[in-house]
């Protein structure tokens, strides 16, 4: 049975809550604009909070498309304590004294600003990396551990905002490379200091050019809906970081039909095809023309001047 056409097509940014998984998020999305094929990008951990991006009806096409190559956290870093999660939501497996030169923020400054580089770091046992179609946190959760790989990620800013004494805790903010586990970084960073860590709560403060200031929070979108979603949404040609060309009127027909275009002043790679106010595709230049990669027949809204 043939889908039935969305309703409307948008990119919105969704301040995730605490409690929620991002799939939670969709669901309640769906709800609130009255859409079926509504989908995430970049998951959140139930207890992160934060930006989330999501993409209604045709917008969905575009999710595996964004790169979102840094995403920014404030994290709250809570020394003492290892857990089986590597967050407050799991079990205490190892612990150890923190001393009070851990406490001082010049200590703290310095070792927060080291993070900044490359790192081979191994993900969390609860996570979502698969090992042979296996994800390790259903393995985790049997009681099995998984051989986790290290890979390469990148911080490429970390730096301290405060010293909690009687938490004993550090808050930082960290901008770092897509796959970064902001809990690895946690738990390798008390292993290091000798004290065992774990975050104490984590804050997604952007993902790619998306910030918390684009985001609408979910009791606004159930106030709000779908008229809501088409004043708020997030212009889908700057979320993708594509040129952008206007079309013609006389085109709309051969780009319908996937005809190629005669290329004008573009550039080799992506552009993105826009008209009245909606992304209508995605295509190529290849040589002399333009041609066809992806053409979204509903129009996604929200791309502006």
């Amino acid at each position: 049975m043939s889908r039935r056409p969305s309703a409307f097509s948008a990119l919105i940014a969704v301040d995730k809550p605490a409690g929620m998984t991002s799939h939670d998020v969709v669901s309640r999305v769906r709800r609130a604009v009255g859409e079926r094929r509504v989908g995430h990008a970049g998951t959140l951990d139930p207890a992160a909070t934060g930006v989330l991006v999501v993409g209604i009806g045709q917008a969905t096409k575009l999710l595996g498309m964004l790169t979102l190559d840094r995403k920014g956290y404030r994290a709250t870093i809570s020394l003492g304590a290892e857990t089986t999660t590597d967050d407050a939501e799991g079990e205490v497996v190892a612990s150890a004294e923190v001393g009070p030169e851990l406490l001082d923020a010049g200590r703290a400054g310095r070792e927060v600003a080291a993070l900044v580089g490359e790192h081979d770091q191994v993900p969390p046992a609860y996570s979502a990396v698969s090992v042979g179609g296996r994800r390790a946190y259903d393995a985790a959760r049997s009681g099995e551990a998984l051989e986790l790989a290290p890979r390469r990620v990148r911080v490429h800013g970390a730096d301290l905002v405060a010293v909690l004494p009687e938490q004993r805790a550090w808050v930082v903010d960290l901008d770092v490379s897509k796959g970064t586990y902001v809990r690895s970084i946690a738990r390798d960073l008390g292993r290091a200091l000798g004290c065992r860590a774990h975050v104490g709560s984590l804050r997604r403060v952007f993902s790619g050019p998306v910030s918390l200031v684009d985001c609408l929070s979910l009791d606004e979108l159930e106030a709000g809906g779908a008229d809501l979603v088409r004043e708020r949404c997030l212009d889908p040609v700057a979320v993708l970081g594509l040129p952008a060309r206007e079309l013609a009127v006389t085109e709309i027909a051969d780009v319908s039909c996937g005809r190629r275009l005669d290329a004008r002043d573009e550039a080799p790679g992506r552009v993105a095809l826009t008209f009245g106010g909606g992304l209508a595709g995605i295509w190529r230049r290849e040589g002399r023309f333009l041609v066809c990669e992806t053409n979204f027949p509903q129009a996604i809204e929200g791309v502006r001047p």
